[in-house]
């Protein structure tokens, strides 16, 4: 029977020598790129090992991850991707149970309270949200090899690798022995590397860390 499409994405024949909280920050980091996570789930029991379900909050992002991600090597082993067969909690919760709070909460309300709500609700007036200044981020000229740095403790080369390897001309990643916040990322001309830093510059492996990205000095 074909699982229909849902927002949770089930995964298996992930490497089980994986540690759970490097397993999940990893599929973090391969899989944001397509859209907002909403939670990851890997469990390192018997039964569970070697598989995980990331929940996006948009299908189409679920979708785009699914098909691109088919097969894709990681920690060795590749990826074997599906639907989950249930939406996860989160989104069911956040789909339906928080409205029928909401509808709950209503009927308990007296006609003229209801009344008061609607007519402040028609009174605001709609803001432009303010747009975010792009992480402005000193340069130095074109190189084909990349600089990065304010990266997390726990980074490592796999998922930088499977951060950058999605972008054309992608040759490898460096770090650098004692310095786990900065590394190096070569691709094969300036111009392929350009794409790659404008389009992960900020890029969060971590909630708190948003990465640099400059060209190396020549």
């Amino acid at each position: 029977m074909d699982i229909r499409p849902n927002h949770t994405i089930y995964i298996n024949n992930i490497n089980d020598n994986v540690k759970k909280e490097e397993l999940k920050r990893s599929l973090y980091a391969l899989f944001s790129q397509f859209g907002q996570i909403v939670e990851i789930v890997a469990m390192k029991t018997m039964k569970m090992r070697g598989q995980a379900f990331v929940v996006f909050k948009e299908l189409t992002a679920a979708t785009n991850a699914l098909r691109q991600l088919q097969g894709f090597p990681f920690y060795n082993k590749p990826m074997r991707i599906q639907y989950a067969k249930t939406d996860s909690d989160v989104i069911t919760k956040g789909r339906g149970a928080h409205g029928e709070r909401d509808r709950k909460k209503d009927k308990k309300k007296k006609p003229q309270e209801l009344a008061a709500i609607a007519a402040k609700k028609s009174a605001l007036v709609p803001v432009a949200p303010m747009l975010m200044p792009a992480l402005q981020v000193p340069d130095n000229p074109p190189n084909y090899i990349l600089f990065l740095s304010n990266l997390p403790e726990e980074t490592n080369e796999m998922m930088l690798s499977m951060l950058f390897n999605q972008f054309p001309g992608f040759k490898e990643v460096r770090l650098v022995p004692g310095k786990h916040d900065i590394a190096f990322v070569e691709f094969d001309g300036d111009m392929q590397a350009g794409v790659a830093k404008d389009a992960l510059q900020g890029f969060r492996i971590t909630a708190t860390c948003a990465m640099k990205i400059t060209f190396a000095k020549k």
